[in-house]
């Protein structure tokens, strides 16, 4: 299928990453147009992780091009490319456990012009201003989820690089992340989503990338996505 034609917030041109002399990334070119929801689907070990670590900077043994918003960012650090306006939530979302809400969400800086003021973070997340004086280790998974995704669109992040975020919270809380981040969509950022759950990522996204042994091997629009969802579920093993 032909790539999105809206404008391009990132383009990931022949990247390839190691670990050591282990390669887990060949050659992987993808593309994310703004205010799009794009997914890595593949089985554990595929390189899924790699890829969004290697964006956004945490990954050093990476070789190609990742462009943002027309800038090259390969040669810069993941502070400069969060300053660019790139947010990372990592699958253990990164919560500041002895903090409360209001201060994980205030204590890092904002970045970038596009940042989100704290009223309508909170006006989004109504239940992060519910519980935003309670501290990390209160909250539940789909609250910490929530905080996560907050705190760095209150960064100014236009970019989100969300790694598997419906893992392990029950299926409304589930419903209610895939919600939250068809919301975001609107507002014109756009997302990166580790997602091994076909089902959710069917609901939210675009377009769908395949991962097999570190090389995109599929590129689906999400029509094809659910006409295969059957044959892709058998090959997650799920």
């Amino acid at each position: 299928m032909t790539e999105t034609r809206t404008r391009t917030t990132l383009e990931v041109t022949g990247v390839s990453a190691w670990y050591g002399e282990a390669r887990v990334l060949s050659d992987v070119s993808l593309q994310i147009g703004q205010g799009e929801v794009v997914t890595l689907v593949g089985r554990n070990g595929a390189g899924k992780t790699t890829l969004l670590r290697s964006i956004m900077g945490l990954h050093k043994q990476v070789q190609g091009s990742v462009v943002f918003e027309g800038v090259e960012l390969l040669k810069r650090s993941a502070d400069k490319r969060a300053r660019l306006g790139i947010g990372w939530v990592p699958d253990d979302r990164g919560i500041y456990a002895t903090l409360s809400v209001a201060e994980n969400l205030t204590l890092p800086p904002v970045v970038h012009d596009d940042g989100w003021p704290l009223e309508r973070v909170y006006e989004f997340f109504p239940a992060l201003y519910e519980r935003r004086d309670f501290p990390g280790t209160k909250l539940s998974g789909g609250e910490q989820q929530m905080l996560a995704m907050a705190r760095v669109l209150r960064m100014g992040a236009r970019l989100l690089l969300l790694d598997e975020p419906s893992e392990g919270l029950a299926p409304v809380i589930v419903q209610s992340i895939g919600e939250i981040i068809r919301e975001i969509k609107a507002h014109g950022v756009a997302v990166l989503l580790v997602e091994q759950n076909v089902k959710f990522a069917s609901t939210v996204a675009d377009r769908h990338y395949l991962l097999a042994q570190g090389r995109v091997v599929e590129h689906l629009d999400n029509e094809e996505f659910h006409a295969r969802e059957s044959e892709l579920l058998t090959y997650l093993g799920m």
